[in-house]
């Protein structure tokens, strides 16, 4: 994954992110978008087939780089839990 800042103000970004598909940018804007600092938070393929998705932030004046990466942290927990639920399942047989 490549990442690209295109434009960056005090509670807006927009990146580039390089390599990446709905996957990944749907779950990011839904946890985005849950939280109250995010006034908006949206991604778009110009060509779906060819280009690269652009995420754009905006929050109600905090960081939305710092917002961003709390997003991502939060992610990695969701992951970290399901797989802490998924293996004791699997052990519990």
């Amino acid at each position: 994954m490549r990442i690209v800042i295109l434009e960056k103000t005090e509670n807006f970004v927009k990146l580039r992110m390089e390599g990446e598909s709905h996957t990944l940018l749907n779950l990011l804007t839904d946890i985005l978008i849950d939280d109250d600092r995010v006034d908006i938070a949206w991604y778009d393929f110009k060509f779906p087939t060819v280009s690269e998705p652009i995420l754009s932030i905006r929050t109600y004046g905090d960081d939305p780089i710092e917002v961003l990466k709390d997003a991502a942290r939060k992610i990695s927990l969701l992951c970290d839990e399901f797989i802490d639920v998924f293996s004791s399942k699997l052990h519990s047989k």
